[in-house]
């Protein structure tokens, strides 16, 4: 008897004559994962198996899978040859010690097996009863599942709980995006529902060194080394400074368009690294409503600047602030992103931002400056971090 956990995908069932493809990448993703542990990973139909781990390390490999886009379910499980008496005794030893309801769950994917999965349910289940007198059967809601699963390469796996993964596609099944990262609440998470979609994540952030601290890049390093483990075990961050170019738009142009000012230089220099290094989108935490930056209005003449018709996703559009902070705890961001270091959209925040600004203004505002030339300034010399 060995233990095994089971690993069972999510959308990928779906995929008809692609689905090779993605089942090869969400395995390969898995083996990244848990490289260090030294685990193995079969696919078998339907399923993954990783197993020849050290049972010590069986808790932080769970972990670890508990982070791997496109799983849907995992499970702890013990593996035996698919006949009944070896079934039979691990069933009554994994429900030896409880009490109150039960019920046999079987999964019988091996049609070869002598039993269907009814009779096998009831043979185990009045076994586990001779065995253990504090037990019941209730097959509607019971308190206890044992769960049966006979596969195809004549092995069986019996376990009592699943837990439930990350869900969505195997990170770069649906190509590869910039995601605009800064120090806030928003981007991380937005990072981490792209990636759940399949998105293998690139990330830019811009920073006002010297106006921005030395700790304002540590909090943002940090953050990028909790999205990795989302992002199949890497992340590129391109780290470009704006000081320049915010100090231009300070001595040069009306206060109250500072921001949409900066964010279309944002978007220009990003625009230029996702042509640079073929990536398919561009991504932002951008939430409608939630800031002066983030109306209607003010993300439509950001956009305006884009040339290509590579797409600016938006996946936190629509969310209540209430439900990113809570997906930013569940991803280990939130405390990191609460740390008090400003970042190069507050460092020159006017008094007053504008609020529904209109093209020509913004435009006029802009040719007040040379912005082209520090753009490309700040371009040139950004820096490539890998994590």
């Amino acid at each position: 008897m060995n233990k095994v956990i089971i690993v069972r995908y999510s959308e990928i069932h779906l995929k008809g004559k692609n689905r090779n493809f993605f089942e090869g990448l969400l395995k390969d993703n898995i083996k990244l994962a848990i490289k260090k542990y030294n685990a193995k990973v079969e696919r078998i139909p339907g399923r993954y198996m990783v197993y020849d781990f050290e049972e010590s390390n069986l808790q932080r490999i769970v972990s670890e899978l508990a982070k791997v886009a496109g799983i849907f379910s995992y499970s702890v499980a013990t593996e035996v040859n698919s006949n009944y008496d070896d079934i039979k005794d691990e069933a009554i030893c994994q429900m030896i010690e409880c009490s109150g309801t039960f019920k046999v769950d079987v999964n019988r994917g091996d049609k070869k097996f002598p039993l269907n999965s009814m009779e096998l349910a009831r043979a185990l289940g009045g076994d586990i009863l001779k065995k253990n007198k504090s037990l019941k059967v209730d097959v509607v809601n019971p308190e206890t599942k044992l769960f049966v699963d006979v596969r195809e390469n004549q092995k069986t796996y019996i376990f009592s709980k699943i837990i439930y993964g990350m869900g969505g596609m195997p990170v770069e099944s649906s190509g590869r995006g910039l995601l605009l990262l800064s120090g806030g609440i928003d981007s991380p998470v937005a990072g981490y529902m792209m990636a759940k979609r399949g998105v293998k994540l690139y990330a830019v952030h811009f920073h006002s060194f010297p106006y921005t601290s030395e700790l304002a890049r540590e909090k943002v390093e940090d953050l990028a080394r909790k999205l990795v483990p989302y992002n199949a075990g890497n992340l590129t961050v391109f780290m470009v400074n704006m000081a320049k170019y915010q100090e231009a738009i300070k001595a040069s142009c009306n206060d109250s368009y500072t921001i949409t000012l900066l964010r279309r230089g944002m978007f220009r220099i990003a625009e230029k690294l996702a042509g640079q290094y073929k990536l398919d989108m561009i991504i932002t935490g951008e939430n409608l409503g939630q800031v002066a930056s983030q109306t209607i209005e003010s993300m439509s003449v950001v956009e305006n600047v884009l040339i290509s018709d590579r797409p600016v996703l938006r996946p936190l559009v629509a969310f209540d602030k209430a439900d990113i902070i809570t997906l930013s705890k569940k991803i280990d961001t939130y405390d990191l992103s609460i740390k008090p270091y400003e970042d190069c959209c507050t460092v020159f925040l006017p008094d007053s931002p504008i609020t529904k600004p209109r093209l020509d203004h913004v435009e006029e505002e802009e040719n007040k400056f040379n912005y082209h030339d520090l753009l490309d300034e700040a371009f040139a010399q950004v820096e490539v971090v890998k994590f």
